[in-house]
């Protein structure tokens, strides 16, 4: 075997995306607030970048030093013929043009009308204010609740350290992560097994019922009380019955025990009212607020038209101050510098135009296609992809797929994401395509509506919805039953 090592030159052609077009495609994929906390960031990052607020401070220091700024810029220019403003209604250029944009900045392009300006700092700070009156107090978690709960036991300082360790190391469900034997073995605190035994029985006397123990059984056990109706019936159930339970094989549990069905029936419904997670009523659930970047709504003419919001979104604008100083001359360092930093401040603001009208344009396409749902509802989609949209907007369907990431619609319906209209399909018998949420919905209404004493098997959920011209596969009916969280025919069987 002979190695040789050569050079050769090859000819070939690839795409290559610009570190510009890349920004402006992440700046299409930022929804409303991350694209709020992107601008401030650029705003303190590059010094020829201001926003709206920004020029209002600016007039009112040149309108209290009137005098000495006319002796200084007695020659000066009208403020807006100066500065580029972000004019959301004047995006309308394709996105992908932005690789197309030269590197430099024509003159003329610093020239622009800005949109209509609101009390914004009035505004984000009354929106400040409604956010931090609505933060919650730190809660209590279920270590904290079962520390001060076990301080007022009188043990031994060994037994105290010992039961604290205990109560740090349940998990989120309140249960013993290990063996209470590992426990002991792994701490080495000088504490016997049978003094350990004895601290957790103290800690399974805690609030809440069920807490300390080592698996589901105890968990539930310990949760029994002696004013139970059906007591020594639910504590046989749980000892010995529990997978028969959950595969809701009454008869057998009838045969087994020797009780009635209806008594199991009666005892299994007063089971209902135990925890098998008693910890997880301490767990803190952080509610996000959703805020929509578009809304549709209809106008004049009954058609529905897509908006985009937004009212908080700043007009950004390219400082009049540096575009002076490149006019009047300075050393070749500054200027390179301040042109570095138009030409980033310049593709912000592009990027932000083409995300508005981008947006703008794949939403009202998807509006277009998903009237139904509008008019009469979720159960009225139509199967659309993502790449019909792609090619309606004349676009990349990675596109699509950016523009519509992690972004929410406001229709008089709720709020939706907009991913929501994108639905795969099937057709049906006669050859109509319908969405498989449709499917769904035809699915849960046959279940609800089947014989309780003798609900359908999967075969015959197939041949049912057959009848409602719907042709689907076995596998795929069994497929969307455990998606939806149904159980199979003989857990649903009621006796």
């Amino acid at each position: 075997m002979q190695l040789n090592f050569s050079q050769q030159m090859r000819m070939g052609m690839k795409q290559v995306l610009a570190p510009r077009m890349i920004q402006s495609m992440e700046i299409l994929q930022l929804p409303y607030q991350e694209l709020q906390e992107r601008i401030d960031r650029e705003l303190e990052e590059n010094v020829v970048l201001i926003s709206e607020e920004a020029k209002k401070d600016t007039i009112e220091t040149e309108t209290s030093t009137q005098a000495e700024h006319d002796r200084e810029v007695a020659t000066e220019k009208p403020l807006d013929s100066q500065e580029l403003v972000v004019d959301s209604e004047h995006g309308n250029d394709d996105f992908e043009r932005l690789i197309e944009m030269s590197a430099d900045w024509p003159d003329d392009n610093f020239a622009g009308e800005s949109r209509p300006s609101s009390n914004r700092i009035a505004d984000d700070q009354d929106r400040y204010d409604d956010m931090m009156s609505s933060v919650p107090e730190n809660p209590t978690t279920l270590q904290d609740s079962l520390l001060e709960q076990f301080a007022f036991f009188d043990l031994s300082a060994t037994q105290q350290a010992f039961g604290e360790y205990l109560i740090q190391n349940l998990d989120n469900n309140g249960r013993l992560q290990s063996s209470l034997a590992e426990i002991v073995q792994v701490y080495g605190g000088g504490i016997t097994y049978e003094d350990a035994q004895g601290v957790l029985k103290r800690i399974q006397q805690l609030d809440p019922p069920g807490v300390g123990a080592r698996d589901l059984k105890e968990c539930l056990l310990l949760q029994l009380t002696d004013d139970m109706i059906y007591r020594d019936l639910i504590e046989m159930l749980i000892a010995s019955h529990l997978e028969d339970l959950a595969a809701n094989r009454l008869p057998i549990i009838s045969k087994k025990t020797g009780f009635e069905i209806d008594e199991i029936k009666e005892a299994v419904e007063e089971m209902r009212h135990l925890d098998p997670y008693p910890g997880r009523r301490f767990q803190s659930r952080t509610v996000q607020n959703v805020t929509p970047d578009v809304a549709v709504e209809k106008d004049d003419n009954h058609k529905w038209v897509v908006r985009v919001i937004d009212e908080y979104v700043p007009s950004l604008r390219i400082s009049r101050k540096y575009r002076e100083m490149l006019q009047n001359g300075v050393d070749a360092t500054t200027k390179e510098y301040i042109k570095k930093k138009i030409e980033s401040a310049k593709w912000l603001i592009e990027s932000i135009e083409q995300r508005y009208s981008t947006l703008k344009k794949v939403s009202q396409a998807i509006v277009d296609h998903q009237t139904s749902f509008l008019e009469e509802g979720p159960e009225s989609i139509q199967p659309l992809k993502m790449q019909q949209i792609a090619d309606q907007v004349g676009v990349h369907v990675t596109t699509i797929s950016r523009a519509v990431d992690d972004k929410w619609i406001q229709t008089p319906r709720g709020i939706f994401p907009l991913k929501r209209f994108f639905a795969g399909g099937t057709k049906t018998a006669t050859g109509e395509d319908v969405a498989w949420d449709i499917v769904r919905i035809k699915l849960q209404e046959l279940i609800d509506k089947e014989p309780k004493d003798d609900p359908y098997s999967d075969d015959q959920l197939v041949d049912e919805m057959g009848k409602l011209g719907y042709t689907l596969a076995r596998r795929t009916v069994t497929k969307y039953r455990k998606k939806m969280n149904i159980p199979t025919s003989r857990q649903r069987k009621q006796y």
